[in-house]
């Protein structure tokens, strides 16, 4: 242990110099037989006590009957236990001096009000005792440089692979944790750090993984988590990650449309809950995966593989076929595969016949073979030397045995002397591919299953493509100064939000809330043409769906108007404050632009789509974290599939972009002024009118927290 370490308890927890394992056990067939074994057997390099009364021995060691009568301090102890007895095992690691202690059993607050009663003893105990506790309901600890392989998970019957700068693993799920180090160990991803949190009683996912990025060992991170859990904390991780240049790689469960919350607005139902970590994650860039095996093959080009400076890939490969189905792949995920330029191609010319291919993809054909030396190497060598190329793609076919175990030995050793990455797929099958297989995994080169597997690995860590720039200078938004909002949020219900507009400088229709049918033909006829007549009631978001909305209603008309959409109103059970008499607006480009509120810890999120009353069934819409910028604003519109509407489409004016640009930053300002107190805060229409004109905001729902 180092000594700057001395002060973090999970330093200690990773690096001990004495580990206790209460309740290890001597039967060869038990789970608890398992963690003593794997220590000899990985080469822990600390002193190992076990503890167990019923032994006088263990492993070739002193068994001891307590903690008490371990004869020297300990770091870390295994509690290896039943749930009733775990917590008096913490209070008594502590008094043997550990600073933190692994509860492997189950039977806590996963099981009940019983188990939950015994889970916030054992948490209670730990802070009483000063041990920092990780479980329980869990399965371990590995932490490779120095042989700590303090878990029962079956996967750590393989050899460890470690390798220097490799990976951690951090996980709330034991058995998918299990399975990951299994496949991981199988594919020779070394692994520096594993850990399986369980029940997360005392250390958490994000706690564990921040100690893990102290670790000048680690050099990127694998999560799986079920629960996203406190924004804030998973935000101070991604940045400390960014800073320190250590990549996070992401799997989290619970993600499908199921997930989506009932929500009254269009935004709500168009949103899944997790947005916001979403856009917290590419904030920081946080790699993002779908599941277990994309996990494993972005963690394995991380491992194996230099850093990548863009997203131009050159294809070699020994078929035309297979370079075709890269250059389709590439295109689906923004990947480029520039020609190679002059240069490059007179350098290769001479090994590759006509029949060949030199300007992206290189098709080497079987020829290339018949050649002395490493020339399918040389061929990646070139390829990777030129400037319009970011990494390389090997698209391997029926090149197999000693041959394809020769071509491996050579691409390996191309791939050590570049300083882009070398990405190989072998579309060939195991039995007769496995001795080159086993030389790329002794080294460390992934080795895809498939071209599309490969692509969308690549895709995944080269960077993000550069925003299209504004056309010009972005709007020029003042400083938005927004008065106290609580008198307007509270007033929002009674008068459909018009208030809070007008305080934040987004111009509206002229309009009058009425109550009777008198009121409502006096409305209309100040307006001094038609107008528009709405129910106006804090919670309904979708008017038109309980019939509650009339366009060109004349002064003649209202009273009646009132009375039928009061009525529509007691059909459906909507409690009505009234109806908003508003002024027509001439047509335009209609919008969506909203928020929804900061919670759990992370920003709140702003939206803006095409909007009115299809929104939600072309769910065209960019999100961003509040407040955004002008810029910013710019960059979602552009990216929505409905921005030629905007720009002037087939020689039709275009539409005040500046002026839904204000809009959008103002909208996020009062999101983040609001905080939690606002719920969701939504324009729909946002009417915008030709360049210069402005923008109108026609309907707006304003939602408070609970």
């Amino acid at each position: 242990m180092n000594d700057t370490d001395s002060g973090r308890p999970l330093a200690r927890m990773f690096r001990p110099r004495s580990v206790a394992l209460v309740g290890a056990s001597g039967r060869a067939d038990s789970a608890m037989a398992r963690p003593m074994r794997y220590l000899a057997e990985h080469g822990f390099q600390g002193e190992i006590y076990p503890v167990n009364p019923n032994y006088d021995e263990l492993g070739g060691k002193p068994c001891y009957a307590s903690l008490k009568s371990v004869p020297a301090p300990v770091d870390l102890v295994m509690v290896m236990v039943p749930a009733a007895q775990a917590a008096q095992t913490i209070r008594d690691a502590g008094a043997a001096g550990a600073v933190a202690a692994i509860v492997f059993a189950s039977g806590f607050a996963e099981t009940g009000a019983t188990g939950a009663a015994l889970q916030d003893e054992l948490v209670a105990a730990g802070r009483e005792a000063g041990v920092r506790v990780l479980g329980p309901n869990c399965q371990g600890v590995l932490f490779t440089p120095i042989g700590l392989s303090a878990t029962f998970t079956a996967a750590a019957d393989r050899p460890l692979v470690f390798k220097r700068g490799g990976g951690a693993y951090v996980g709330q799920s034991g058995a998918v944790g299990g399975s990951i180090l299994d496949l991981s160990m199988e594919m020779g991803l070394g692994l520096t750090a594993w850990v399986s949190t369980g029940n997360q009683a005392d250390l958490e996912l994000y706690e564990v993984a921040d100690e893990l990025l102290e670790e000048p060992e680690v050099r990127f991170l694998m999560l799986y988590v079920e629960s996203i859990g406190d924004g804030h904390v998973y935000e101070r991780l991604a940045r400390k990650a960014q800073e320190l240049a250590k990549p996070i790689v992401l799997l989290q469960s619970g993600r499908s449309e199921a997930g989506r919350r009932a929500a009254a607005s269009h935004t709500g139902a168009m949103l899944s809950e997790s947005i916001a970590f979403t856009l917290v994650s590419q904030k920081y860039g946080v790699t993002l995966v779908n599941d277990i095996s994309e996990l494993l093959s972005v963690a394995a080009v991380l491992s194996a593989t230099p850093v990548v400076a863009g997203r131009r890939m050159g294809v070699v490969t020994t078929s035309g076929g297979a370079g075709s189905l890269a250059a389709d792949q590439c295109e689906a995920h923004a990947i480029t595969l520039p020609e190679l330029g002059e240069p490059t191609q007179a350098l290769l010319a001479p090994m590759i016949p006509a029949f060949g291919a030199l300007a992206n993809p290189v098709d080497v054909t079987a020829q290339l073979f018949n050649q002395s030396g490493n020339p399918f190497g040389r061929v990646c060598q070139i390829v990777a030397d030129d400037p319009a190329i970011d990494a390389v793609a090997v698209l391997l076919t029926m090149v197999t045995g000693k041959a394809g175990a020769e071509l491996a030995d050579g691409i390996v050793e191309t791939a050590a002397a570049l300083s882009k990455p070398v990405l190989v797929a072998w579309l060939a099958g195991r039995e007769l591919t496995e001795e080159g297989r086993q030389i790329f995994r002794a080294a460390g080169v992934p080795v895809f299953h498939s071209v599309g597997e490969l692509t969308r690995a690549a895709a995944l860590i080269m960077p993000a493509a550069p925003a299209e720039p504004s056309p010009g200078e972005p709007a020029s938004v003042g400083e938005v100064d927004l008065p106290p909002l609580g008198d307007l949020l509270a007033s929002a219900g009674a008068d459909g939000g018009q208030a809070l507009l007008d305080a934040i400088g987004i111009r509206r229709p002229a309009s009058a809330l009425v109550t009777d049918g008198a009121q409502a033909q006096q409305a209309v006829a100040a307006m001094q043409s038609a107008a528009a007549m709405k129910l106006q009631a804090g919670t309904l978001a979708h008017k038109s769906d309980v019939g509650g909305v009339r366009l060109s209603v004349n002064a003649d008309q209202a009273a009646a108007v009132f009375d039928e959409l009061m009525a529509a109103a007691v059909h459906h059970g909507v409690d009505a404050d009234g109806v908003l008499v508003q002024e027509m607006i001439a047509p335009g480009v209609e919008l969506i632009v909203a928020t929804t509120a900061a919670r759990d810890g992370f920003p709140p999120v702003i939206t803006v789509g095409f909007g009115g009353i299809t929104t939600e069934i072309y769910r065209d819409v960019a999100s961003g974290l509040a407040p955004v910028a002008p810029d910013e604003a710019y960059r979602m519109l552009r990216s929505l599939r409905a921005w030629p509407l905007l720009a002037g489409y087939r020689g039709a004016v275009a539409c005040d972009v500046e002026a839904v640009v204000d809009a959008v930053v103002r909208v996020s300002h009062v999101a983040v002024a609001a905080g939690e107190q606002l719920a969701e805060f939504e324009i729909n229409p946002l009417i915008v009118a030709a360049r210069g004109e402005g923008v109108t905001a026609v309907d707006v729902l304003v939602q408070l927290a609970p």
